[in-house]
Order: structure tokens, then C-alpha cells, then sequence
């Protein structure tokens, strides 16, 4: 029989247990018994109110989870395991893991790897406590596929400071961040180059998005900067052009395949809890063969994701980031959980469109998992050029 694993749910070819370490699997026992016991009841009420309860943030703040205790720094950083991470994040719920990941892997990355070692160092202890929160600003309401050509907003040299201007779109945390990271042209070279906005700045104004049909408990926003001014020492000295952002990226497609995931996961804990609890016609729903033909469905796409993340991960912490590889994954395994929500919500009936159920919830975020980081056209584009050597953007 196949048996639930502690750390990732279901995973009948023990990819936890291969590629982790003893203290690492312990770390995320620790995450998913926490997500389980403090957050996991709150979701419901979070998803119907489209709010983010800070209690969510005090169950995860304490648990270090970018550092845990015990666990060999190096580990802790890698690409392996920040996956996982987000996968038993996104397993209790995509917003969560998108939550969190706007400020582990997003702001972080942007501060770590964009910014000079200086400013690495002067900001990523607050970073890591959530001290200091932040969020990663380059969407904008005009330009999202086509950013890198048609990034809108400016900034120019006035003395020893910038001044910004633009409109960024689909910010998500922006409301209870500190700071920005703000991508804009340079006027006076043309190239795009990163700024750390505080959200109290004069011309900031923050406004969230409502009306969303996918991923409510996340707070995204759309901000106006008119006239915003910083210093010369909050850009980021490692940003001096797209191929820059492109490298920021490149580091961060990976945890939104991990995201579409973890997702499917949770797509089947609830669908496997639902079919075995109803009872239909004298027997258990999951009984029935139609029933269990999808469930099987459901974790072929999930092993079989698994298995793709797993692998880029382990590329990435070896050397090696390829465009086309992070964009396969994050194409295929979105593709996939559409699929395997849509079974999930099948197989429970009326009650899968019910938040009391839990696949409703992932239902619903398949969908916004798909487009956003890179749509699945885009993703695919990608993928062409590497495989047949003749790009087809225009």
C-alpha cells in the first residue's frame, strides 16, 4: 500500500528521503506539523474574506525556516531545499508558499544576488527574521511578458539621488512591506536597474487588488511612484542591465514549479480525504473504479512533477541555471496541475467548489499558478528556441 510520507504527503518514490538530509527532513516535519496545527484552520475564513491573517506570518516567522537550527548552512541554501520548503508550504495552500516566497526567495534574492556584498550583508539578517519585509516590484500594469523590452518605469540621476517614476502591477505583500524592489530604466544609458524603495516614501501609493478569483488570501497591489526620490546608495550596485534581472530570474523560476507542485499535492491529500470519507450507493466513493482511475491520475502528475523539480534543483545547486530548463519545468508542471485539480474537484462532486473541502482552494489556484513568472506560452517559447536553435519572439 502506499503510505504518506512525513515530510511531502504522498511519494511512492521517496524523493524526500533520497536527496535530504536527516535535519533537513526534520525542519520541514516541523513546517508541515505547524502548517497543519496554526495555519491550516485559518484558510477557509482567509480565502472567503480575501485577507492574510498575520497569524499565519507568527506561526512561520519562529521556525527560521531560511536557516533552520541543526541544519548545515549550505543545505539550507540550496536550491533543494528551499523546493521543498515551498512545496509543504504550497501543499497546505498556494498563497501561503507565494506569501512567504515573495520575501525568501524573491526580495531576498534581489537584495543577495543584485546587490553588492555591502548590501548583502547590511540587509539579509532582517531579511531572514522578517525584520525587515520586502517584495519584488518589476510587473507593470502595461508590460508583464513583455517587461524586458518594455519596462515603463524610469529613474534618473538628480545629484546623489534617483528619482523614480512608473506604475508596477500584481505586487503581492507590497501592503506589509518595508521596502521595494523597484526595477526601472535608467533615462540616461536606457538600462534597467534596481532600487530599494521604503514604502513610506514620498509618491508612494500602494493600492491592493480586489475582485480576484484565484489566490485571495494574497495580498497583491498595484503601485504608483510619482517623483519618488532615494539615495544612490539603495540601488543595487549588481543590477546594470536586463541580462542582470534576466540572471534574478533565472534563480527564481524554479520555486514557482515547486509552487505548482506542492499545489497538486494538496490537491490530492483533499481529494484522497474527501472520496474516502463520502459514502455513496453502500461503500466509500473512493471505492468505486472511475474514482480511484482519477486518483491515480492525480498522483502520476504529481510524482512525475516531483521528479522534474527535484532534478532541476539539483542542477541548479551543482552550477548549472538554464533558462530553458527552469521554463520547462515551471510549464509542465503548471500544465499538469490544472490537470490534476480538475480531477480532484471531479471526484468530490458538488462539495469540491466548497472551501469546507480544501480542493476548491486549489482549484482555483491552478489557475493564477499557470500564468504568473512566466506564462505557459512564453515558458514554451523558451523551451522552442533551446530545442530547435530559431527564436520565435517577435
Amino acid at each position: 500500500m502506499i503510505v504518506a510520507d512525513a515530510v511531502t504527503g504522498v511519494d511512492p518514490l521517496g524523493f524526500a528521503d533520497a536527496h535530504l538530509s536527516a535535519p533537513a527532513r526534520a525542519a520541514l516535519v516541523t513546517l508541515r506539523e505547524t502548517l497543519e496545527r496554526n495555519v491550516a484552520p485559518l484558510l477557509a475564513d482567509a480565502w472567503e474574506t480575501a485577507t492574510m491573517p498575520t497569524a499565519i506570518l507568527d506561526a512561520l516567522v519562529p521556525l527560521d525556516l531560511m536557516t533552520p537550527a541543526g541544519l548545515d548552512p549550505a543545505e539550507a541554501d540550496s536550491s533543494l531545499f528551499s523546493g521543498f520548503r515551498t512545496y509543504v508550504l504550497a501543499r497546505t495552500d498556494a498563497s501561503v508558499a507565494t506569501f512567504y516566497n515573495a520575501q525568501a526567495g524573491l526580495f531576498r534574492t534581489a537584495v543577495r544576488h543584485g546587490g553588492s556584498p555591502a548590501q548583502a550583508e547590511r540587509w539579509d539578517a532582517g531579511i531572514r527574521s522578517f525584520r525587515t519585509r520586502g517584495t519584488f516590484a518589476l510587473t507593470e500594469p502595461d508590460h508583464g511578458s513583455d517587461v524586458a523590452r518594455g519596462l515603463a518605469t524610469t529613474a534618473r540621476r538628480e545629484g546623489d539621488d534617483w528619482v523614480i517614476d512608473g506604475a508596477k502591477r500584481w505586487i503581492g505583500g507590497a501592503a506589509g512591506a518595508d521596502l521595494l524592489a523597484v526595477f526601472a530604466r535608467d533615462t540616461a544609458d536606457g538600462e534597467v536597474k534596481a532600487f530599494l524603495v521604503p514604502t513610506g516614501a514620498e509618491g508612494v501609493q500602494i493600492t491592493p487588488i480586489t475582485g480576484k478569483i484565484s489566490l485571495r488570501p494574497m495580498q497583491n497591489t498595484q503601485i504608483a511612484l510619482r517623483g519618488v526620490r532615494v539615495g544612490d546608495d539603495a540601488r543595487l550596485a549588481r543590477v546594470n542591465g536586463w541580462r542582470d534581472v534576466a540572471g534574478l530570474l533565472r534563480r527564481m523560476r524554479s520555486d514557482v514549479a515547486w509552487i505548482a507542485t506542492g499545489l497538486q499535492a494538496g490537491a490530492l491529500d483533499a481529494a484522497l480525504a474527501a472520496t474516502t470519507a463520502r459514502t455513496q450507493f453502500g461503500r466509500p466513493v473512493a471505492g468505486f473504479q472511475l474514482v480511484q482511475e482519477k486518483l491515480a491520475r492525480m498522483l502520476g502528475n504529481l510524482t512525475a512533477s516531483l521528479g522534474l523539480v527535484v532534478q532541476l534543483s539539483r542542477q541548479q545547486d551543482a552550477g548549472t541555471y538554464a533558462d530553458e530548463n527552469s521554463a520547462l519545468a515551471k510549464m509542465q508542471t503548471a500544465r499538469l496541475a490544472r490537470e490534476t485539480v480538475a480531477l480532484g474537484r471531479e471526484v468530490c462532486g458538488g462539495d469540491g467548489i466548497l472551501l469546507d473541502h480544501d480542493i476548491a482552494r486549489f482549484f482555483a489556484d491552478a489557475e493564477a499558478v499557470y500564468s504568473y513568472e512566466g506564462t505557459h506560452e512564453i515558458n514554451a517559447l523558451l523551451v522552442g528556441r533551446a530545442l530547435t536553435g530559431s527564436s520565435a519572439f517577435v
